[in-house]
């Protein structure tokens, strides 16, 4: 795999940014990877209104990820005074399982700690996506003890298949280095 060029996304970017976003939680496409929400929610993870929010507001971006000049991945980074919040992180389905997640959030958790000069990044999950949780652990990400509730009866989120969702939050000391012996 070549390496990944990161840049800032436009208000050009948002159409197929939804796109990505949705092809990697949602509806048949996102079964081809390991991070669907299908089973979770059907309708839509965002919209062009969200993410274009996400782009032109001040304090936040949606980093575009491009391999040999195609986008394949993003992820938002919003500056929420005491840390960096990470959401909208996609990467296309017939890209996850290469790496490619890894150095995605690597350089997220540059950009907070280096550019925004943020030495934690949080971010929410849904607590049923064990799976997800595990892959975030191993990346350094601690379980905070708070929860957070899902919003039901707000379909810009999705349909609920069930009625026990709830996010879990996340937390990582970005500043923290280990030591070796």
């Amino acid at each position: 795999m070549s390496e990944p060029k990161y840049r800032t996304a436009t208000a050009a970017d948002v159409p197929w940014l939804v796109q990505l976003i949705e092809s990697a939680y949602r509806g048949e496409s996102s079964k081809a990877g390991w991070t669907t929400e299908a089973h979770l929610l059907d309708g839509q993870r965002t919209d062009e209104d969200d993410v274009r929010a996400v782009v032109e507001t001040p304090d936040s971006r949606i980093i575009v990820v491009e391999l040999a000049g195609e986008p394949v991945a993003c992820c938002q980074l919003q500056h929420r005074g005491t840390h960096a919040y990470f959401g909208m992180f996609a990467v296309r389905p017939t890209a996850q399982g290469t790496g490619l997640g890894k150095k995605v959030i690597a350089e997220a958790e540059r950009v907070a700690r280096d550019e925004l000069g943020l030495s934690v990044m949080e971010m929410t999950v849904l607590r049923q996506r064990a799976d997800l949780i595990a892959w975030y652990e191993r990346r350094g990400y601690v379980r905070t003890g708070e929860v957070k509730p899902f919003p039901y009866g707000d379909e810009r989120f999705g349909k609920p298949r069930r009625d026990d969702l709830e996010f879990a939050v996340l937390s990582k000391d970005l500043v923290r280095r280990s030591v070796s012996a």
